[in-house]
C-alpha cells in the first residue's frame, strides 16, 4: 500500500506524516485544513491496508473499530473525530495521545535492570492497565488484544488503550466472530477462552495483562510466542513457571496476583478488573496462598491432570461486561470509631450482610477514618503506628460478625481532616461500586441548613450509596 504525501487533503483533512506503517493499517499525524475547526488536540488518520494480498481481517477489524470508538468515552481511550466512507476511502481520524508504549517502556529496561522493574514500578503501571480496561468494561466493550503495543502510558500515569479492531461490544453484532470462525488474537497474549472461540468475556483481559506483568516483571513470556494453534492451545493447561523462579527477589504478592491472572479457568481469576486494579493498589491486604510463595512450576503430574481437565473445559463468558462488574462488585463500608452507637455498628454490619449475601464473590472494603492531629501526638503509647494498628484491630472486630467465607475483605484506616472528602476519595480510586455508612443521627434539625458527612458523600461519591438508620434488636441485649 503507497504511503500518502505529506500535504495530501482528504475530506478536509491535511495529512502530515506517517507515523505508523503496519501490517494492517498505516497511522499519520493530521489537521483540519480549516483551522476553525481544530478540536483543541492533536488527531491522527487510520488507513485500513486494502491490496491485493491483504487479508480480509484487516478490513473487518477497521469496521469493527468504527462500531465501537464513537461509543467509547473517558480517559482511556482516544476521542473519535470522524470516519470516512467505506466504499471510496476508509479512514478513521482519532485523537493522537501523546506518550510511549509499554513495549517502548519494556525495551528502554533490560530485564536485569531490577531497579527500573521493580514491584512498585510494575504495580503502578499494572493497576493503571486495570483501571484502563475497567473503564472500558464498565461501558460493555471487551478489547481482547490487549498487550505492549496496545498500552499507551501517558505522562501523568494513566492509561490509554489503542486499537479497537479486534474487540468486541456486547450490544453490536461480533463481526470478527461471524467472520473468522477461529481463534482471534494476538498468540503472545490471547487468553485460553479465546483460543477456543469465545469471545466477549471481560475475564480475557485480565489474562492479557497477567502476561504483561509477568514479562514487565522477569523479561520472559509466560508462554512463548506460539506460531500454531496447537502451541497457543497449551495455555489451556499450562501453568507457566512462577515469577520468583527468574528472579527470587520479587515479593509474594507481585507473583500472587501475576499467577491469578494467569489462570486457564476464567473462573479462577479476578472477576473484574477493578479487583485487580485494587490488589495491586493495596498489596498489604493480598492474601498470599501456595501459588504466591511456589519457586517452581508444577509437575508433570499435575500438568496431565490439568490437561484432562482442560480436554472437557467449557467456558461461561460473559454476555454484559458491564453486568458481570455489577454483579461482583468492590463494596466499601465506613466504619466511625467515636462518637459512635451499638446500634449504628450493628445496623451497618446487617446492612453489610445483606448486600454481600445477595453478591457471591463481592469484595469488601472497610474504612475507617481518624484525624491527623490523633496520631500527631509525642506520647509513646498513642504513636502512629499504634493508632493505626488500634483501628485496623477494631475494624477487624466489628467485621468478625460478617459471614466472609465467600468474599475477600480488607481494612483500612485513613487520615484525614475531612471525613467525606477522604470517603469519596476512596471510592473514586478504588472504583467502588457501592458505599454504605451510617445516616446523621446528631443535629437532624439543622440538615437542612448544613450538609452532614452522609450527605456530602452521598451528593459527591461516584458510586451508589446506602446511608442506614440505625436498628437495635434491644430484646436480645440482655442475653
Amino acid at each position: 500500500m503507497k504511503l500518502l504525501t505529506p500535504g495530501t487533503e482528504i475530506d478536509g483533512f491535511v495529512v502530515h506524516e506517517c507515523i505508523h506503517a503496519g501490517g494492517m493499517a498505516h497511522i499519520y499525524r493530521v489537521g483540519y485544513a480549516n483551522a476553525s475547526r481544530d478540536p483543541g488536540f492533536p488527531m491522527a488518520m487510520k488507513i485500513p491496508r486494502m491490496t491485493a494480498g491483504d487479508g480480509a481481517e484487516n478490513i473487518v477489524g477497521f469496521e469493527v473499530e468504527l462500531t465501537i470508538l464513537p461509543t467509547l468515552s473517558g480517559h482511556h481511550a482516544p476521542r473519535f473525530v470522524a470516519a470516512g466512507d467505506l466504499m471510496r476511502l476508509p479512514y478513521l481520524v482519532m485523537e493522537y495521545v501523546q506518550g510511549d508504549t509499554l513495549q517502548h517502556w519494556l525495551d528502554d529496561r533490560p530485564p536485569g535492570d531490577t531497579a527500573a522493574r521493580s514491584a512498585e514500578t510494575i504495580a503502578r503501571i499494572g493497576g493503571a492497565m486495570a483501571l484502563a480496561a475497567h473503564s472500558i468494561h464498565q461501558q460493555n466493550v471487551c478489547h481482547l488484544d490487549l498487550k505492549p503495543a496496545n498500552v499507551l502510558l501517558r505522562p501523568d500515569g494513566s492509561v490509554v488503550l489503542l486499537d479497537f479492531g479486534l474487540s468486541c461490544h456486547a450490544h453490536y453484532p461480533d463481526l470478527l466472530a461471524e467472520e473468522m470462525r477461529q481463534a482471534v488474537g494476538s498468540p503472545t497474549w490471547i487468553a485460553p477462552e479465546q483460543v477456543v472461540g469465545v469471545r466477549g468475556d471481560l475475564r480475557s483481559d485480565i489474562f492479557a495483562i497477567g502476561v504483561m506483568l509477568y514479562e514487565m516483571a522477569t523479561g520472559e513470556l509466560p508462554f512463548g510466542s506460539p506460531t500454531t494453534q496447537g502451541g497457543m492451545r497449551q495455555r489451556l493447561w499450562m501453568t507457566p513457571a512462577p515469577p520468583r523462579q527468574y528472579r527470587p527477589d520479587l515479593p509474594e504478592w507481585l507473583q500472587e496476583v501475576i499467577l491469578r491472572c494467569l489462570e486457564p479457568e476464567a473462573a479462577q481469576r479476578y472477576p473484574s478488573a477493578a479487583h485487580l486494579a485494587f490488589d495491586l493498589a493495596n498489596p498489604d491486604q493480598v492474601p498470599i496462598t501456595e501459588r504466591g510463595r511456589r519457586l517452581r512450576g508444577p509437575g508433570v503430574g499435575a500438568h496431565f491432570k490439568r490437561w484432562i481437565k482442560a480436554a472437557g473445559m467449557h467456558y461461561q463468558p460473559s454476555p454484559l461486561p458491564a453486568r458481570q462488574i455489577a454483579e461482583v462488585p468492590i463494596l466499601m463500608v465506613a466504619v466511625p470509631h467515636d462518637d459512635v452507637t451499638d446500634a449504628t455498628l450493628y445496623s451497618l454490619r446487617e446492612a453489610v450482610a445483606r448486600s454481600l449475601g445477595i453478591r457471591p464473590g463481592a469484595r469488601l472494603a472497610c474504612v475507617t477514618v481518624i484525624s491527623p492531629s490523633a496520631s500527631s501526638t509525642s506520647d509513646s503509647t498513642r504513636s502512629e503506628t499504634m493508632l493505626h494498628r488500634t483501628h485496623l484491630a477494631r475494624l477487624k472486630q466489628w467485621a468478625a460478625g460478617l459471614d466472609l467465607s465467600r468474599h475477600s475483605a480488607s481494612y483500612h484506616v485513613l487520615e484525614a481532616s475531612d471525613v467525606a472528602q477522604a470517603l469519596v476519595r476512596y471510592a473514586e480510586g478504588n472504583r467502588v461500586s457501592m458505599m454504605i455508612l451510617g445516616a446523621a443521627t446528631h443535629g437532624l434539625q439543622l440538615q437542612r441548613f448544613i450538609d452532614t458527612v452522609p450527605i456530602r458523600v452521598a451528593r459527591d461519591a461516584p458510586c451508589t450509596v446506602i446511608l442506614v438508620k440505625q436498628q437495635l434488636p434491644f430484646d436480645a441485649l440482655g442475653q
